[in-house]
């Protein structure tokens, strides 16, 4: 069953980063839909800040990839696929070895190479409201 978030603020992000986690413990990898500027970078980012990562977060938009590291010196890797315009551009970066690793893996645009993700990814859907410029995440 689908959970539900509606974020009025940036300041309600944390509690649905750590939402997010406590439902989907066991799980590494996360598929994050949404349209431009909707927020998938700026919840990767609160997600990331709950797992201890150090590094700053940005968008790989350009890198297709960034690595970081938590506190225990664990990598989490994060993708931007916005720039992908077909499926070997992936498989040329070995995209095989960081989704298989155990480690966190976060994607943004996933639609682009989806058929090529594991079937336990899971899927986060960032919508912005039109009313009062809400997020409402859903996974």
């Amino acid at each position: 069953m689908a959970q539900k978030i509606i974020c009025k603020s940036l300041q309600e992000l944390p509690q649905a980063a750590q939402a997010l986690l406590q439902v989907h413990a066991d799980k590494r990898l996360f598929a994050f839909k949404g349209s431009m500027g909707a927020g998938k970078t700026t919840m990767i980012k609160e997600i990331c800040a709950a797992i201890g990562v150090e590094n700053m977060v940005n968008s790989p938009t350009f890198s297709i990839i960034n690595e970081y590291f938590t506190r225990d010196g664990e990598s989490v890797f994060h993708f931007d696929f916005y720039r992908i315009k077909k499926k070997e551009e992936v498989l040329d970066i070995g995209y095989e070895d960081y989704l298989y690793s155990g480690n966190y893996c976060f994607m943004e645009w996933p639609e682009k190479i989806e058929e090529l993700l594991p079937p336990n990814a899971v899927y986060i859907s960032i919508e912005e409201d039109p009313d009062d410029e809400s997020r409402i995440i859903q996974f």
